[in-house]
């Protein structure tokens, strides 16, 4: 009796869960979208370069703070026989054993505005020669200096002012990312949509056309059809079981591709839903050209471009010219047989070097690079130029084309619901012996080609909405910035 009771107790739990394994997923536009954006590699891609992006950013601004290092040789140890000349001119190699090492710890600081570094630095070494048996030290208890390149291209200078730009564009190109992965999910939503809507179509006409043809026969055997009729009936049947098996393997296909895309290990079978079009929206073009150029990467591109062009000519001239630098240092030193010896009483210890290059002949090279630049910063103004001109012209034309579909989903919308009201009126006279054959071929037709218009018409609107949201990064429908 246990074991009875058991076993049906099993048979009831799995005819529970049966109902949810042969369960479909049922999915609107909006949710596909938002698992594209969560889940999909896509989407993950763009969230791991956003890391990167930020990550190089602090890099750079870290690159501009206080630097604190210690550098040094630990141990410094030789055994060789060295050259060393005699007093007479002549060579005489010598057998040495030491050991040579030095630590030095310094505090360094970028100086971007003219390109420097001053630093600040401690240094102690030893130096023991073991075959004289002999210990030294030397070291720099306190030492502060300057290194300042003279009249030379200063490449941090243009960096504090093109880095931001980099860091601004790469966080823009993370929303547009995400954007893209709208549109490509709302894409591939309707491809699988519309090999649904083919297939319900496909099913309704099997189901409808061997129903007709059943009464068809019916009607040849009371002479009220004529066999002809009949034949193009049995065609209509053997056409829509051939169009059922295409749009069966179309919706297949259609949603695995989905699937993949939103990177989703769910075996159940999607279904989804016709999307309705939204309120309509009025757009103003001028306003979605300002938001284009206030949130979309490529206004920041334009600036950064012809910041990049500006740089390179200026770096031109610099290279070209006389190049000088200057190291300057100021400091206590000393030396003594102990490490403390080197902080008693130490001497002052001074450094001034001025290194420079003055380019003398060089036959119009210097001249040629900078003309190079010049001629590179020229065509990247009217490059620019005319991206803007494109990026202008792509804003305006989305815009249109999303006010014109607005009223285009209304129309088909319209025109669906007429054709399928007439293909009922249809099949009811062809039932009651008031219309052709040839007729009621003409209403499917049209009832078919009327459904299809209408989801092609939804999908065209909903790329063009998710097109302008990717070319402006604004939403229309809220009235906001899109923001991640």
């Amino acid at each position: 009796m246990k074991n009875f009771l058991l076993l049906i107790s099993v048979l009831m739990g799995l005819g529970a869960f049966a109902p949810l394994l042969a369960q479909t997923q049922h999915l609107g536009l909006q949710q596909v979208v938002d698992l594209a954006r969560e889940q999909s590699i896509a989407a993950k891609q763009a969230t791991t370069q956003k890391k990167n992006n930020y990550w190089q950013y602090r890099s750079f601004l870290a690159d501009y703070k206080p630097q604190l290092s210690l550098n040094g040789t630990l141990p410094g140890f030789t055994r060789s026989f060295v050259e060393v000349m005699q007093p007479d001119g002549t060579i005489s190699f010598q057998p040495v054993s030491n050991n040579n090492s030095m630590l030095n710890l310094a505090l360094s600081q970028s100086l971007p505005m003219t390109g420097g570094t001053v630093f600040v630095q401690q240094q102690l070494q030893r130096f023991d020669d073991f075959a004289r048996n002999n210990t030294l030290y030397n070291g720099i208890p306190f030492a502060i200096g300057l290194n300042q390149p003279l009249l030379r291209f200063n490449p941090m200078k243009w960096e504090r002012r093109i880095e931001p730009l980099k860091f601004q564009e790469g966080n823009q190109q993370f929303i547009e990312s995400l954007e893209q992965v709208a549109l490509t999910a709302t894409d591939l939503y309707f491809e699988l949509l519309v090999a649904q809507v083919n297939l319900q179509i496909a099913e309704k006409n099997l189901s409808n056309n061997d129903t007709l043809y059943k009464i068809a026969q019916q009607r040849l055997e009371l002479g009220k059809i004529s066999q002809n009729d009949l034949l193009q009936l049995q065609m209509g049947v053997l056409t829509a079981q051939k169009d059922l098996a295409s749009a069966r393997q179309a919706a297949a296909v259609a949603s695995l591709r989905l699937k993949m895309y939103l990177n989703s290990r769910d075996e159940r079978e999607l279904e989804l839903e016709i999307p309705k079009e939204m309120n309509e929206i009025e757009v103003d073009p001028q306003k979605a050209l300002a938001e284009a150029f206030a949130n979309r990467s490529d206004a920041i591109l334009f600036q950064r471009t012809l910041l990049e062009a500006e740089r390179d000519v200026n770096r031109a001239k610099k290279e070209n010219g006389v190049n000088a630098s200057l190291n300057v240092a100021f400091g206590l030193s000393n030396r003594g047989a102990r490490p403390t010896d080197v902080y008693q009483r130490p001497q002052d210890r001074e450094f001034v070097e001025v290194q420079f290059t003055v380019p003398i002949m060089t036959w119009g090279r210097n001249q040629a690079r900078t003309e190079v630049a010049k001629a590179n910063q020229e065509l990247a103004q009217q490059s620019v130029a005319q991206n803007k001109l494109t990026f202008e012209q792509e804003i305006f034309t989305q815009v249109t084309l999303l006010q014109m579909l607005q009223k285009q989903v209304k129309l088909t919308h319209l025109a669906d619901q007429i054709a399928a009201n007439r293909y009922q009126i249809a099949q009811e006279r062809f039932i009651l012996s008031n219309l052709s054959v040839t007729d009621l071929g003409i209403a499917t037709q049209e009832k078919d080609r009327a459904r299809r218009d209408y989801i092609l018409a939804l999908r065209d609107y909903w790329q063009a909405y998710y097109t302008l949201r990717l070319l402006t990064l604004y939403d229309f429908e809220l009235n906001q910035k899109i923001k991640y």
